[in-house]
């Protein structure tokens, strides 16, 4: 009695079945409506811009890391850095702050200067670039 049952059933579902399946090797999208949804600009024009956008927030922030080259970079720049009177700036710990505008995982340092503790941000992933200036409110040794 179930064999008829489910035979039954099974032509009765069949064609609506093998529309929802889509066909194997058949095309999806034409190709140049793949093209058209590539991004234009080159690599370079693309982190120029990003790079721009960056530098509307202030220096050292989530929103504009300081780019450094892992993490000896970022040990180079802040052994660089100074506090505002002048004295070397003590470095506490590291926490992770999310992702930054560059599409890569930022982290942030505090900097003690003081009884002042500051939080400067890093983008460890930028091998090409190395930070020359320094956030507002400190200084960076040659």
């Amino acid at each position: 009695m179930r064999t008829p049952l489910i035979a039954a059933f099974l032509l009765v579902a069949a064609p609506a079945l093998a529309q929802q399946q889509p066909r194997l090797g058949a095309r999806t999208t034409s190709p140049e409506a793949l093209v058209a949804q590539l991004n234009p600009a080159s690599p370079e024009e693309e982190m120029s811009r990003l790079i721009a956008a960056a530098d509307q927030h202030p220096l050292g922030t989530r929103e504009n890391p300081v780019r450094v080259a892992g993490p000896d970079g970022e040990r180079a720049y802040l052994a660089r850095l100074h506090c505002p009177d002048g004295a070397a700036a003590r470095i506490g710990a590291r926490r992770e702050a999310g992702v930054g505008p560059y599409g890569s995982v930022v982290g942030g340092y505090e900097v003690i200067c003081g009884g002042a503790i500051s939080i400067i941000v890093f983008d460890m992933y930028q091998e090409e670039h190395q930070e020359t200036r320094a956030p507002a409110g400190f200084t960076l040794a040659p």
